[in-house]
């Protein structure tokens, strides 16, 4: 468990020459008794991993509909007990990686030690916090590591050379690399940014995976990420408006399946791209 299970999936897929791809969804979705059955769901139609959204009453990353997601969510129970109840059960259920993605200040006022020590006990590998920049992650970083969790830092393509090198050097368990500008939803157009941020990380550091997200709606998006070297892709907004948008959980499973099977064969049927350092 932990951050080794997420070193051990790059690992893994890197040697297989393919992208990881690890679908978002909210936790509590549609409530946080049927919530797992979605990721379940995911999980048989070929996720290898799953960012797991914490509902927050002020996401300031995410789009619509996300928002939209965590207001349900929240509005059906999905606290922060409930929602780290859920991901307890997405863990053990599916026997994948999961990542919690919060903000800081949910994390903070549980305390950083704290925070991950439940988040350990979840089963849980790593935690993604957008909102919090690097040279402010220390103590989060800190704990994670006492705790054997992952801690995932950003990139964006506004991002300054310096500023990538300053998250490097932190060696979070993956870079989690901004397609597109702006907040998280779907997009019409693959990202014309993807290729040369990887190139500008890959001139720092060669071995930390690269993981594309925000931005990433389709299959050919998630093609594009690939073939620019992503060593994995995240996908959001696309999963969570068909969960929200479903008529019944019938509906629900069926859509989530339907999109996250296109998007993993897509992801086998492409060749990542090698880069070196120059």
């Amino acid at each position: 468990m932990g951050r080794q299970r997420l070193d051990a999936l790059f690992a893994r897929t890197r040697s297989e020459g393919r992208t990881a791809f690890l679908p978002f969804m909210t936790a509590g979705l549609p409530d946080p008794q049927r919530s797992p059955a979605v990721f379940a769901a995911m999980a048989e139609a070929g996720a290898d991993g799953f960012e797991v959204g914490i509902p927050y009453s002020d996401p300031m990353m995410d789009g619509p509909v996300v928002q939209r997601g965590s207001d349900t969510a929240l509005r059906h129970g999905a606290g922060f007990d409930a929602s780290f109840d859920v991901l307890t059960t997405v863990v053990s259920d599916t026997g994948l990686p999961a990542l919690a993605m919060t903000y800081a200040n949910p994390v903070f006022r549980k305390g950083v030690d704290g925070f991950c020590e439940r988040l350990a006990a979840t089963g849980a590998d790593g935690v993604i916090v957008p909102d919090l920049p690097v040279d402010e992650a220390g103590s989060l970083r800190q704990a994670a590591n006492r705790h054997g969790l992952g801690l995932v830092l950003f990139v964006a393509p506004t991002s300054d050379q310096r500023r990538i090198e300053a998250v490097a050097a932190a060696e979070p368990v993956f870079i989690y690399a901004i397609a597109e500008m702006g907040v998280t939803g779907v997009r019409v157009k693959a990202s014309a940014h993807a290729g040369a941020l990887v190139e500008r990380i890959r001139s720092v550091t060669a071995d930390i995976p690269i993981v594309f997200g925000v931005g990433i709606s389709t299959p050919e998006q998630a093609a594009a990420a690939a073939r620019a070297g992503a060593d994995g892709v995240i996908v959001g907004s696309a999963l969570v408006a068909r969960v929200l948008d479903a008529a019944d959980d019938a509906a629900a499973l069926s859509g989530v399946s339907g999109l996250v099977a296109e998007i993993a064969a897509a992801l086998r049927g492409m060749d990542r791209v090698e880069r070196s350092v120059t």
